[in-house]
């Protein structure tokens, strides 16, 4: 049976049903491809660890080659001691790598299909603060009962609204233009505004 989305008001009643975009099958590989990459490309690369070359001093041998007894030794910043240098440690370096924009699609389109199944997906019909204040996106919060982490989607920059979300770590915000998998899934519930299911729906294409 396919499901329909259920439309809100700001003041979270409900005002109507419409059908479902997001009524495809799920695909779990595609999803995890998409995670990876995303999380991947956060990495910033930074470990770094100097070699026995880079490692300040060290340019005397400690003592002589023969006669000491002791075990030969060349540097006191071999890896073999103590304050010596690292062996195949880590180095700076770019974790980023990209797939392609038909595979970033299907594992969004994905990600809301699972959403879709489970109920979680609401459409607001109009999204319109009456002041820029937590208290008002509180209110529409206890309105919609959405007490987990939500992500609300618009089509347009919305300062009213995110300036009323900074008080609010539960509530995170997207562009539709810029919504990727990894958004959707790292968030409860999702809040789409009209417009920007409009947008989706003409960026995503079903998948086979």
């Amino acid at each position: 049976m396919l499901k329909k989305l259920t439309v809100y008001d700001m003041q979270g009643k409900k005002i109507g049903e419409i059908d479902s975009l997001f009524n495809g099958k799920v695909h779990p590989a595609l999803m995890a491809q998409a995670v990876q990459m995303y999380l991947a490309n956060k990495r910033c690369g930074l470990a770094s660890t100097k070699t026995r070359g880079e490692v300040s001093g060290g340019g005397k041998k400690p003592w002589r080659q023969k006669g000491t007894g002791r075990a030969r030794a060349g540097s006191i910043r071999s890896p073999l001691w103590r304050h010596g240098g690292v062996v195949f440690g880590p180095h700076p370096r770019n974790f980023h790598y990209g797939l392609s924009p038909k595979i970033r699609n299907a594992a969004l389109l994905s990600a809301l299909n699972e959403k879709n199944n489970q109920e979680l997906i609401l459409v607001l019909d109009k999204i319109a603060l009456p002041q820029a204040k937590s208290k008002e996106l509180k209110k529409l919060l206890d309105g919609l009962k959405i007490k987990e982490k939500v992500l609300f989607i618009f089509n347009k920059m919305q300062e009213d609204f995110q300036k009323a979300a900074r008080n609010i770590p539960t509530v995170a915000m997207a562009m539709a233009s810029g919504l990727n998998a990894l958004d959707v899934l790292k968030a409860k519930k999702i809040v789409f505004s009209r417009d920007a299911l409009d947008f989706i729906a003409g960026r995503l294409k079903p998948i086979p």
